[in-house]
């Protein structure tokens, strides 16, 4: 043997020597951590938490930028596009192990003048890597890396396992990650419902995602895709004539990105990662770390229902900007007259905003930055308009007066006996005005809202009934010094209960507190589960203290409930990335009053949307037994209305976050503000069928009421008490105020829906519903006399 082919064997074996201990090395992670056995049978991919609806809708998710993935299965991505991607990225896909030696090759032989070598499962392995080495030593340790990667993914995984892989961890365009999120975003469908063209388009992305955008680059993206469909004629899985009449086609996009901002119930998305967080830390996944909610995909199942969701924002959507208008209209706002004596408002506003600390950070002066409050800027503010805003110029010191003079709203509905939520509001625009105002933690006044606690008590526990006379005259308490003010002229002498309750006479109310002391009271409201502490004042009797809408909803749930406090409910379960569960989340329900107490309730609060401060809203729900209460507070700062029928109950709040400015006369009184937007919805769920409510159904009558006969309730409506105007003292009709709204408000809801769940939506809610108007009841006749008009015999108050 010459000397010459020595010398090659020995280079020859020494470098193969070389290339295996390498190899060996590599394996054993000298040059970095390689993924276990266990990592690859079950490889870490950052998946979004998914949150979906009571009839398993996706509401929205919960990620960090690349973590916005949601896993799917190979049976549920269509063949179209597992076709395009090995006919584009990998032809022999199905013939190597991992790694292709002609592909390795010809990169080598052409300079990757015709693509590169590397396979479907080669670009897998690279995907789990934080990211693409740059330097030509890493990366040449990084392809060695990725070859061993591919080969033990290929041992581990069949074809059809390392394609939906791969298809879950890519990177579209718009930073979009996986191909559901992709199908989503760019065609607003499911992955599995993809056609040939539209498959062609993803995957022709992934050759260089911000190039072939079809959003952004239509032409360079219809080239590329027509490239697609070429190689898949070329491969086989497309006739060519078919491919021909295909390429010809323009691609129809229809766009929607998903972020935080949007997907169905935004306010009430933060509730439940809120929640999620908490639960996250103190739970823990088999290797000991707690779950993130950004990355392990887990999958949360709620309570709310997404057609009663669209409902609820439809009703606030239709009547806010009615209101807001009369808002702006008033001089005080108008003339800026309002804010006087409000600077530290202003100013602590201004120190909050990014403008301020953006400025700051970067050096400015604050006499600068002062000033810059009062230049004159274009910029973009919410408007009650089918865009949700509108561009304006304004300093922006006026823009932040402009945002604080909005009403802002809170709206919850919920199933009274399960607890269930199905609607939830925090605000007018999640966008705009990040604030919940339904949350526990929010608190307002609550006014006249409140009465129907203290009636409960007084039935309960001191033996009042619905016929009961109580003195409705000034009251006075010792020591406190408080008297509930009495400016009505013709209120003397005594009412029974339940005329208190349906005119909501302040002096009842009272009376009520000093027999059954604010001690008692404030006891009574911790006992039906209310979490704020009320302070033991005369005063709560009229609504003083703050309690938040959910709070006020929770307590309502012992009327329709028949004497349980039902806590509200929102997440039923949490599962994991496979499905397994991992948390379930039960009802919770307490027993506080008697049933007979609930029932008498139930009944007597039918009083108010009968011939009351929400006068006639029964009768134009055409509903059989409801029942509800309206709540304003001092200056009108505050409109509520709470109701409920047998099966569902809501509750409104209305005002401005700060509470010097606030709508001017009787519009808004709760009965007038608050109570058109709970009409609405539920106009609006009584038409959709499929959510089978029933306008018949009635509370449950304890069996030892049946044979008494104390109250004749069927004919409640017929009895307004002389002189009463069926509307809260001193309010015109609707129309008086602000015409015929629901011809004028086109404003979109802010939850967003796939076209198709519109499409399914749209056809129920098809018909016409008519903005809530106060409606007159039937004049008195002077001829009725008798039990009932004694019963409900004088006027009210305001609320």
């Amino acid at each position: 043997m010459s000397r010459s082919v020595r010398i090659f064997w020995k280079i020859f074996l020494y470098g193969l020597a070389a290339i295996i201990l390498i190899i060996v090395l590599i394996n054993l992670g000298v040059f970095g951590k390689m993924p276990s056995l266990a990592q690859l049978e079950n490889p870490s991919i950052t998946l979004a938490t998914e949150v979906y609806g009571d009839d398993g809708t996706s509401m929205g998710k919960f990620f960090r930028e690349k973590g916005n993935r949601t896993y799917v299965q190979y049976n549920d991505i269509s063949k179209h596009v597992v076709n395009a991607l090995v006919a584009t990225e990998d032809e022999r896909f199905y013939d190597h192990s991992g790694i292709d030696g002609k592909a390795v090759i010809r990169a080598v032989v052409l300079m990757g003048k015709q693509g590169g070598g590397s396979t479907i499962t080669q670009q897998l392995a690279l995907n789990m890597f934080s990211e693409r080495a740059t330097n030509p030593v890493e990366r040449i340790l990084q392809k060695a890396k990725e070859w061993i990667i591919a080969v033990k993914l290929e041992r581990n995984f069949t074809k059809q396992e390392i394609i939906s892989l791969y298809l879950n961890t890519v990177s579209f365009s718009d930073n979009v990650y996986g191909i559901r999120n992709a199908s989503r975003t760019f065609f607003s469908k499911e992955p599995d419902r993809l056609n040939v063209e539209e498959a062609a388009v993803l995957i022709g992305m992934l050759k260089a995602n911000g190039i072939f955008n079809p959003r952004t680059n239509y032409k360079a993206s219809f080239d590329r895709r027509n490239t697609v469909i070429d190689q898949l004629v070329r491969n086989g899985y497309l006739a060519a004539q078919t491919g021909t009449e295909l390429k010809k086609k323009p691609i129809k996009l229809n766009y929607k990105k998903l972020d935080q901002n949007n997907g169905i119930a935004p306010y009430f998305l933060e509730v439940v990662r809120d929640e999620l967080k908490k639960w996250a830390a103190e739970n823990e996944k088999s290797n000991g770390d707690n779950y993130d909610i950004y990355e392990d995909g887990l999958r949360v199942y709620t309570t709310i229902n997404p057609r009663m969701q669209l409902y609820a924002e439809e009703a606030v959507a239709r009547n806010i900007p009615n209101l807001q208008k009369v808002l702006s209209a008033q001089r005080s706002v108008k003339t800026d007259a309002v804010w006087k004596g409000h600077d530290n408002i202003l100013e602590a506003a201004m120190k909050a905003s990014d403008r301020w600390k953006g400025m700051k950070a970067e050096g400015f002066s604050e006499e600068d930055i002062r000033k810059s409050f009062k230049a004159k800027t274009q910029m973009k503010v919410f408007a009650w308009n089918s865009n949700r805003e509108k561009d304006t110029v304004m300093t922006p010191l006026d823009s932040i007066r402009y945002h604080r003079e909005m009403l802002q709203t809170a709206f919850m509905v919920m199933d009274p006996l399960t607890g269930h939520v199905k609607a939830w509001v925090g605000g007018i625009d999640f966008k705009n005005y990040k604030y919940d105002h339904v949350n526990i933690k929010t608190k307002r006044q609550v006014g006249s809202s409140i009465k129907p606690f203290l009636y409960a008590l007084a039935v309960e526990e001191f033996g009042f009934t619905p016929e009961t006379e109580c003195e409705a005259v000034a009251q006075y308490f010792p020591g406190s010094g408080w008297v509930p003010a009495n400016k009505r002229t013709d209120r003397e002498g005594t009412r029974t209960l339940a005329t208190g309750l349906t005119w909501s006479i302040n002096e009842v109310a009272a009376y009520l507190i000093k027999q059954t002391t604010p001690e008692r009271f404030a006891e009574f409201i911790k006992q039906i589960n209310i979490p704020t502490k009320v302070q033991p004042y005369p005063s709560i009797s009229l609504g003083s203290c703050d309690l938040s809408l959910y709070e006020m909803m929770w307590g309502y749930t012992m009327f329709p409930g028949g004497g349980f406090s039902t806590k509200p409910l929102y997440i039923t379960r949490i599962e994991d990335k496979n499905g397994n569960i991992l948390a379930r989340f039960d009802t919770q329900r307490k027993e506080v009053i008697s049933q007979n107490t609930a029932y008498t309730m139930a009944r007597m609060l039918q009083g108010p949307v009968d011939v009351g401060t929400a006068a006639g809203l029964r009768s134009r729900l055409g509903v059989a037994e409801m029942g509800g209460k309206t709540g304003t507070t001092n200056d009108n700062s505050d409109a509520w209305f709470i109701g409920f029928t047998p099966q569902l109950s809501a509750g409104v709040w209305i005002g401005c976050d700060n509470r010097f400015i606030r709508l001017e006369g009787g519009l808004g009184y709760g009965g007038q503000a608050a109570r058109p937007i709970w009409e609405y919805f539920f106009k609006k769920v009584f038409e959709d069928k499929t959510l089978g409510l029933d306008k018949q159904a009635k509370f449950v009558q304890p069996e030892n009421m049946r044979s008494e006969m104390l109250y004749d309730w069927m004919r409640i409506q017929d009895q307004a008490p002389p002189g009463a105007e069926g509307v809260d003292e001193g309010i015109g009709k609707p129309d008086d105020f602000f015409g015929n709204p629901a011809e004028e408000n086109d404003v979109p809801v802010e939850s967003q829906l796939s076209l198709e769940e519109q499409k399914v939506l749209k056809e129920a809610t098809s018909k016409k519903v008519d903005t809530p108007k106060a409606v007159m009841p039937p004049k008195e006749e002077k001829k009725k006399k008798g039990f009932l008009r004694r019963l409900f015999g004088g006027k009210k108050d305001k609320d």
